[in-house]
């Protein structure tokens, strides 16, 4: 049969419609395979504001990387139109992963915490409000450096006024969106009046550092989208479909924040939980989610109900509890899981005794069910319940992990180096300047460092400068050539930055700064320190793999920025302990709370506070919903807390949970019973000729046990002397 040109480009035409239209409806059911009706209704839901109430465990990330996927293959947007904001970059890699694997592709959304994309945009934009790109980020412990200086020059003397309780003060200013003129004209109290005088001082602290704390990144931020609508413009054009992530944990700042980037596209889709607000004391306002049709009238609201996460027997319990809340979203979580076993509580005779059942049950789950170490959790209302837990996990070689604990980036070794990397790339960082210029030791006291830098200050001086001056400062000769050394030391450093990648600059600052000899002391813990600082080499690379074009001052930011929970490894075999506020977002398969009594929890401040109260109970819903399969309440009939012996009764949580729902478990009555655990069951525990291998050492042969310090032959590194709780020991 004779067929036309014509009609041979007809018939192309229709093959490559309908094959191009098959691809596109393969698109969107990769998109939705997997997906339930609610969360397909929030991911097809793009245009306009958007309201998905997820509770716990039901696949809001799954729901919200999908609806990113959409808009890229369905609906043609540009990944650079779209902006994702969480509140870890834990959940932001884990967004970024997930997205990458349903688009493909080397271009990606924007994603972030609020901290990241907040500094992202004074990098860009700051120097509208006199900040250079170079700007350092104050940690806690610059923050509270600086404010100490600022309580000096207010000439403060009351002593029972500190520095971290001026910053508690001043935060809540800035969240906010309170600079110190408006601060002072609301401050009322002996507390607020003193922290109304030190905030304009610790600003100009922060300003002649070139700094900006976590809480400026937010506000300033949102001033300079305030002052300059141009730049709001500028963004808005940039973004314009705005995800945020937890939206019950946001503040007025991160809420104006969004608020004003969505103004003009109206593609607002926030997500969150009203039901695991539990973060008020840093400024959260779950409001912001119950109010968000007011906001946004037009807004289409989606629950996300079906939990695929708990038991029936946990769901049941959680959803008791959090129903006693009058101030709530309505919805009513369920699941197509097993019912599960019963909760079991544990009433112990003491603190002690608590952590010991605590072992002895997590021994027979790792023996009996095929449980892993990672595969538990203990979770506690105040850091302060840790102490008893720990002791009785290192004294029975249990292998722990605490979130919350001393973080890396927190250790004094780490933080000098990461000082002279800030010196090399600010040169207005004074607090940073003022924490290496004598380490290690170079002969300049503190009487000198402080005459160098108000020399400087009342100079406006830059800190190359200061040093380029010192001749004329009529300092002693020894003190004179120790400067003079310094400086030069950091203009080789400043050089090197400009040709070096980040880990030949980080070795290079270790070696030439003279601090690996100083760490290395001869002993274990110098040993230890020397590793430590060494370790920063690692996060140098991990980093520049992750970021073609690596920039020094970015690399402090991400330091600065990382969060305690962004290192946790799941796959560490170890029983994992955290308060309950940390555990947001985690789950695990047996979850244990301790101390579930009153006063404790809920927390004695809460006793005459309704809003606090229900708080509390918001917090005890999410400890609950981490559990997948097992969840144990752990009570003690006394306690040693804060140096007082406690006798408390049953935390009101309890009774809101049917009897049914709940077992008890056999008390260990007796002080002085220790529970049996099995040495080769929980984690292999070691003993004397045990082999073991170490990720740094390698295999060795353990010789010696005395409480927590274990002694190894390594076979390639000799003798070394290690700590039980830390050393990550595998038995061979």
């Amino acid at each position: 049969m004779y067929v036309s040109t014509n009609q041979n480009q007809l018939l192309c035409f229709f093959y490559c419609f309908k094959l191009q239209n098959s691809r596109i409806i393969s698109y969107m059911q990769e998109i939705l395979n997997g997906l339930n009706d609610s969360q397909k209704e929030a991911v097809l839901a793009t245009d306009g504001p958007v309201l998905i109430l997820a509770g716990a465990g039901t696949g809001k990330t799954k729901a919200l990387t999908h609806r990113v996927a959409y808009l890229i293959r369905e609906k043609k947007i540009a990944p650079g139109n779209i902006l994702a904001v969480t509140f870890t970059n834990k959940a932001a890699k884990e967004m970024k992963a997930r997205v990458a694997k349903l688009v493909g592709g080397s271009t990606q959304p924007t994603m972030g915490t609020f901290h990241s994309i907040c500094a992202r945009i004074m990098r860009e934009d700051g120097h509208y409000l006199g900040y250079k790109r170079s700007f350092t980020i104050f940690d806690t412990a610059d923050s509270q450096s600086a404010m100490k200086q600022a309580m000096s020059q207010i000439v403060l003397e009351d002593k029972k006024v500190t520095a971290s309780t001026l910053l508690t003060y001043i935060s809540s200013a800035k969240n906010e969106l309170m600079g110190p003129k408006k601060y002072a004209t609301v401050a009322s109290g002996y507390f607020q009046e003193i922290a109304a005088k030190a905030y304009p001082v610790y600003q100009d602290n922060l300003k002649r550092n070139d700094a900006l704390d976590f809480d400026d990144l937010l506000m300033q931020t949102v001033v300079l989208f305030q002052k300059f609508p141009e730049i709001l413009e500028k963004y808005q054009s940039r973004w314009k479909y705005i995800h945020i992530d937890e939206y019950q944990d946001t503040n007025h700042a991160q809420y104006l924040f969004a608020k004003l980037l969505a103004a003009e596209s109206q593609n607002l889709c926030v997500v969150g939980d009203d039901w695991q607000s539990i973060y008020s004391w840093r400024g959260a306002n779950f409001r912001n989610i119950l109010d968000f049709e007011r906001d946004w009238p037009e807004a289409k609201v989606v629950k996300l109900e079906e939990n695929y996460r708990s038991t029936k027997v946990i769901l049941d319990a959680a959803h008791n509890v959090i129903t006693k809340n009058e101030n709530r979203s309505d919805k009513k979580l369920f699941t197509q899981n097993e019912a599960g076993i019963p909760i079991i509580t544990i009433d112990a005779y003491d603190e002690h005794n608590e952590a010991q059942t605590i072992i002895r049950e997590s021994e027979r789950l790792v023996r009996e069910e095929n449980y892993k170490l990672n595969d538990i959790v203990v979770l506690y209302r105040t850091n302060a319940q840790s102490r008893s837990i720990e002791s009785e996990f290192v004294r029975f070689r249990v292998p722990y992990r605490i979130i919350g604990g001393f973080r890396f980036f927190e250790r004094k070794e780490v933080k000098d180096i990461v000082g002279y990397l800030r010196v090399i790339s600010s040169d207005s960082d004074w607090v940073a300047f003022e924490r290496i210029i004598n380490v290690p030791g170079r002969g300049i006291g503190d009487t000198t460092i402080k005459k160098l830098i108000e020399f400087g200050r009342l100079n406006n001086l830059h800190i190359s400068t200061l040093l380029d001056r010192i001749p004329e400062m009529g300092l002693g000769p020894k003190q004179t050539g120790s400067l003079t050394d310094f400086a030069r030391l950091l203009k080789i450093f400043r050089n090197s930055a400009e040709i070096e990648t980040l880990p030949e600059l980080v070795a290079l600052v270790i070696k030439k700064s003279g601090y690996e000899e100083f760490l290395n002391d001869g002993t274990t813990v110098g040993e230890e320190r020397v590793e430590n600082a060494r370790e920063l080499l690692s996060v140098a690379v991990e980093y520049i793999n992750a970021h073609a074009e690596a920039r020094l001052e970015e690399f402090l930011e991400e330091m600065a920025l990382v969060a305690d929970i962004d290192n946790w490894n799941p796959d560490e075999e170890a029983i994992t302990l955290m308060t309950l506020h940390a555990a947001k977002g985690l789950e695990f398969k047996a979850v244990f709370m301790a101390g579930m009594e009153e006063n404790l929890f809920p927390h004695a401040n809460s006793s005459y506070d309704n809003e606090q109260l229900e708080e509390e109970r918001r917090l005890c819903y999410v400890g609950i919903t981490r559990a997948r399969e097992r969840l144990y309440f752990t009570l003690a009939n006394t306690r040693m807390l804060y140096g007082k012996t406690l006798s408390n009764s049953p935390s009101r949580f309890l009774a809101d949970i049917p009897s049914h729902l709940m077992t008890g478990y056999e008390s260990v009555l007796s002080s002085g019973t220790t529970p049996i655990v099995a040495e080769e069951s929980i984690g292999g525990y070691l003993n004397v000729g045990d082999k073991v291998e170490h990720e740094d050492f390698g295999t060795g042969e353990v010789t010696a046990i005395d409480d927590d310090e274990i002694t190894v032959n390594f076979d390639e590194y000799g003798i070394k002397w290690l700590s039980l709780s830390y050393a990550k020991l595998k038995k061979v």
